[in-house]
């Protein structure tokens, strides 16, 4: 008999060493690790009218043995029976693979029960599975566990049944009555049984609903407790900027600002006011003004006092931010300089000095910018643009080269909602998702490779008027295991095809960083007219006269990728084009370049790119920051997440939820997940 949920698995009837060693390999050592452990995915054997079966669905039928079977062998240990079954008013076909010992069990007349495949066209059942006599004892639904070893799903579904009817409300509720009662959520023993043994589709279905709620709450929790014990250890500091300057500089900008970076502009005032430390992400799609929202920010920590520091990926990026910055903020007065590798020696001293003094208001660079010698006299605002692409121990070293400064992280890659408030949890998310008026969208077409020749008559035309193009490549040079354009290939052909009358440039990840910068310099001053490079441009270069973009292969993309790479034309005043050149062989490679196609919405495409591509291969599994859930799903169950995270915000901010006894099961799950040491969650 069972008396601790944490007694071994070992106490169970049937399990042995040989069972122990492979549950231990599941991450199942204990009776509650094996209640814990849920299917992942029930199989349906309720009958079904095959009138009303779709083609290909599985199907479970009750009927009588109409022929004689016939088996054809096929080879050594390879068979097919097939048989003839009344299945209420349809005479059907059956066919069994390798199952030919069944031959002298089918016998004319046996009323059976078969699960298989159902083939409406041609009337046949592949079926898998097959009980003798009407179907009486058999669950409407058995669960499929993900299991190792030798283990079959028939003993573990043993051991799960003995489990559960030996701890039966050993278990402590772990979710608090008001939130079951508000919700309508099953008690955990019932939802236990319903997720392992359910009696119908509903009970599964509420027991599911129950554990996702849980598990988003749990985590939820975790992330609202990390905030609030941030909040109040970190001590950051008050930046007064003068209202008035700030004002005065919006106003001097040639453009008004968009209703959604005004918003975004507040939140960050807002936050510069309070002795709390910022801690924001800012979100907005390729072109929609995050520079301008960056200046008005370290505009206001200058005004205070305080200097500002814009670290960004590459050389040629940190130059764009510096000359943008510098052509806005210098009629007001301030300073900024840009330091990168390139600047070296008595230069470097020079600019060091400076800023150690306070004579640069704003420090602009690459990761030079966390190098040992570089220490600022007052800084007050920080800004890592495109954040994913430096590490956490380089975004540290930055922040700690002031007194807790306000901290922005800034991407252009739109992350879907549901992520953002589960990757980023900790953080404040601010969005800018309206475009500035008077952008022209850009036109994206997709072609087949056949087309090639065409989209080059396009593209020759834009040259001929004076504009550039991109030409983008998934790899560098020739791959056996890949039939795709490489970069080298195509930069050869465009050479011969436009020898001496349009300049044509190569650029890939395999150049040394200062070619890298040298080619890219070289086709933003116009000094090249075709780049023809590998995916090393999307991030961030500003090539305002580049109109026509054409991506081949363009299948192996995720959508996430290719709209960072369309991002690159549409940047000037003139009409731009995105030239999709795929061949897709799946309905997802397809639905991908009608996506594009469809919209220029970046947050839409992430949204979509989420439900093809699942959470997992939309960050990247390793770097992800993702949990792993056993029961919810980003995608599907986004509502849920929603309700967790409001619901989980107030319980944080709430006395009752540190001191009544209701909570206490909740609250001993922070305890245990650090969340209460202020240590990050993933």
């Amino acid at each position: 008999m069972v008396t601790n949920l944490l007694d071994s698995v070992t106490d169970l009837k049937g399990v042995g060493k040989t069972s122990a060693d492979t549950l231990s390999l599941m991450g199942i050592a204990t009776i509650k690790d094996l209640i814990l452990t849920f299917p992942y995915r029930h199989e349906d054997f309720r009958l079904k009218d095959l009138a009303e079966t779709p083609h290909n669905e599985r199907v479970t039928v009750e009927g009588r043995i109409e022929s004689e079977p016939t088996v054809l062998y096929l080879g050594k240990n390879k068979s097919r029976l097939q048989v003839r079954m009344l299945v209420g008013r349809h005479l059907i076909k059956v066919v069994f693979f390798n199952q030919g010992y069944l031959r002298s069990k089918l016998t004319l007349g046996t009323i059976v029960t078969v699960t298989g495949k159902w083939d409406r066209g041609r009337q046949i059942i592949n079926g898998s599975n097959v009980s003798f006599g009407p179907k009486t004892d058999q669950a409407d639904f058995e669960p499929v566990y993900s299991l190792k070893g030798k283990l079959t799903q028939k003993k573990f579904r043993q051991f799960i049944r003995q489990a559960l009817d030996l701890s039966k409300n050993q278990l402590p509720e772990t979710l608090p009555e008001q939130l079951r009662n508000e919700y309508k959520l099953l008690p955990l023993s019932d939802a236990l049984e319903g997720v392992h043994f359910p009696k119908d589709a509903n009970h599964a279905k509420q027991a599911r609903r129950r554990f996702v709620y849980e598990e988003l709450l749990q985590f939820q929790l975790k992330i609202q407790a990390l905030r609030k014990t941030r909040r109040e250890q970190e001590h950051g500091i008050i930046i007064q900027y003068d209202l008035e300057k700030v004002r005065e500089f919006i106003s001097s900008l040639p453009y008004e600002l968009t209703n959604a970076q005004k918003r975004v502009v507040n939140e960050i005032s807002r936050d510069l006011l309070i002795p709390q430390r910022m801690n924001r992400l800012l979100q907005g799609d390729v072109g929609s003004g995050k520079t301008v929202v960056a200046a008005i920010g370290l505009y206001s920590s200058v005004t205070a006092g305080f200097q500002g520091a814009l670290m960004a990926p590459t050389e040629i990026l940190a130059e764009q931010h510096a000359a943008s910055l510098d052509e806005w903020l210098h009629p007001f007065g301030v300073k900024v300089a840009l330091l990168s590798g390139s600047v070296k020696g008595k230069a470097r001293r020079e600019l060091l000095e400076r800023v150690s003094n306070g004579d640069i208001d704003i420090l602009v660079g690459t990761h030079a910018l966390i190098q040992p010698d570089v220490s600022f006299k007052k800084l007050g605002f920080v800004i890592t643009d495109e954040q994913h692409r430096f590490g956490v121990e380089q975004r540290r070293v930055l922040r700690e080269k002031g007194e807790n400064p306000d901290v922005l992280f800034m991407t252009a890659t739109p992350i879907p909602r549901t992520l953002s408030i589960t990757a980023f949890g900790e953080m404040d998310v601010s969005i800018i998702d309206e475009m500035p008026a008077g952008r022209k969208k850009i036109e994206t077409h997709w072609v087949k490779s056949e087309q090639f020749n065409q989209v080059l008559t396009r593209m020759a035309k834009e040259l001929a008027n004076g504009r550039q193009a991109y030409i983008i490549c998934p790899l560098i040079e020739e791959s056996d295991k890949l039939d795709v354009q490489n970069a080298v290939d195509v930069y050869q052909q465009l050479s011969t095809i436009y020898k001496n009358k349009f300049k044509i440039g190569l650029m890939h990840g395999r150049l040394p960083a200062n070619e890298k910068d040298e080619v890219m310099r070289a086709f933003s001053e116009g000094r090249l007219d075709v780049l023809v490079s590998t995916t090393v441009v999307e991030v961030g270069v500003n090539v305002p006269n580049a109109t026509f973009m054409v991506i081949y292969d363009a299948e192996r993309f995720g959508l996430a990728q290719l709209h960072q790479l369309r991002g690159r034309v549409g940047r000037g005043n003139h009409q731009s084009y995105c030239i999709l050149i795929a061949d897709p062989k799946s309905e997802e490679g397809k639905e991908r370049m009608i996506s594009m196609t469809e919209t220029n919405d970046g947050f839409r495409l992430a949204e979509k790119d989420l439900e093809l591509r699942g959470p997992g291969d939309f960050f990247g599994k390793k770097q992800s920051g993702l949990p792993e859930f056993k029961m919810a799903d980003l995608v599907h169950d986004y509502r849920a997440l929603e309700v967790a995270r409001q619901d989980a915000v107030k319980l944080i901010e709430s006395p009752e939820f540190w001191r009544s006894e209701e909570y206490k099961a909740l609250r001993e799950y922070l305890a245990s997940s650090g969340a209460l040491d202020g240590e990050r969650i993933d």
